[in-house]
């Protein structure tokens, strides 16, 4: 929890996730949303991303000792799965939301993945939609994927069972439980917009 924590007050201060109960955002499937994640800032923060690629590079060493190759979903995780790579001095291929159709018609770009074992980089779980469909083009392509590693989720049971389905291995930095008892620590929000945070992750296309 300390690890998601800090991952958590990183993501807070570099704005990469922003929580407004009051005046909720509205996502591309018109869901109304009291937070917004878009990971990609903390690209922008040295410290942040040095941070979190360390936090992957940890946690794939403890996991999956025998990754050979990473693995970035694109496009928002590209950068963060470039990083570890090259960390763990490992190939790396990025995942395309879906397979080209012309040239070669690759769905898996970069290094190869066939008979490898693998580990995907995630930058944000919401439903689970793409990110459980980067892993099915991963095993389309005969990849030995060994699990998922991303920096935060919603934790919405959606894509719990996505994963459970897949018999796939989530495991993320930080998670949006410990967002929002670090943003009450940090004075992000109240302690009267907690219950509405924890309503929403509850039914979020009910809020």
């Amino acid at each position: 929890m300390e690890v998601a924590k800090q991952i958590a007050h990183s993501l807070l201060k570099t704005g990469a996730v922003k929580l407004s109960p009051a005046s909720p955002f509205t996502w591309v499937s018109g869901w109304r949303s009291p937070i917004y994640c878009d990971n990609r800032s903390t690209l922008g923060d040295v410290q942040v991303r040095e941070q979190i690629a360390e936090a992957f590079v940890n946690l794939v060493r403890s996991k999956y000792p025998d990754v050979e190759v990473v693995a970035g979903v694109a496009t928002g995780a590209i950068a963060h799965g470039m990083l570890v790579a090259a960390k763990l001095k490992l190939p790396f291929a990025y995942v395309r939301a879906e397979r080209k159709e012309h040239g070669l018609k690759k769905v898996v770009e970069g290094a190869a993945v066939a008979g490898k074992k693998v580990v995907v980089v995630e930058d944000l779980v919401s439903t689970g939609k793409s990110s459980a469909s980067a892993l099915v083009h991963l095993k389309e392509e005969n990849a030995n994927v060994l699990g998922m590693a991303a920096i935060f989720t919603y934790e919405f049971d959606e894509a719990r069972e996505k994963f459970k389905e897949l018999g796939a291995e989530l495991t993320t930095l930080s998670s949006y439980t410990a967002l929002v008892e670090q943003a009450l620590e940090d004075g992000y929000i109240q302690v009267s917009d907690v219950e509405a945070l924890k309503k929403w992750r509850s039914a979020p296309e009910k809020f």
